[in-house]
């Protein structure tokens, strides 16, 4: 009865195998995962580089153009490590819309205070460390001289 119905499916499939609820062989649809699987970093690769662009870019900033200027923010975290949080927690688009709104309340007639950014959806497991802790507190190397003062 089912080879009078679907007489072209019953002969592709092999006996034991069903079709399943979406009506796919699951020969192809593991052969489909296998490929996602596959292209998947590359995928991710593309989906992160305007962030990781745009993280680059504030690196950079704090490393050059930063230390010209001192410590003269009126907030804290400071613009640039608020906007690399927003980017890193937020992704690129809405990291850099809360990091320019941030910009536009930094002016001399605002008094400043404890402006953070606000949380993300993503959580970390309890063993990880977020990329942001990396990137807002790098590692400061101990001090190779030990003489005394004196």
């Amino acid at each position: 009865m089912l080879e009078q119905a679907f007489p072209a499916r019953s002969k592709t499939m092999r006996e034991g195998q069903t079709m399943g609820r979406t009506g796919r062989n699951p020969a192809k649809a593991s052969v489909g995962a296998a490929i996602f699987r596959a292209i998947r970093p590359v995928l991710t690769f593309f989906w992160n580089l305007p962030r990781n662009f745009l993280i680059g870019f504030l690196i950079a900033y704090r490393k050059v153009v930063s230390p010209l200027y001192g410590p003269v923010c009126r907030f804290f975290p400071s613009c640039s490590a608020y906007a690399l949080e927003a980017i890193t927690v937020h992704g690129a688009v809405k990291g850099t819309w809360l990091a320019a709104r941030r910009l536009v309340r930094c002016h001399p007639w605002n008094d400043g205070g404890v402006d953070h950014v606000p949380a993300g959806r993503r959580t970390w497991p309890q063993d990880s460390v977020p990329k942001i802790i990396v990137l807002n507190h790098p590692v400061i190397p101990a001090d190779e001289d030990s003489r005394s003062a004196a």
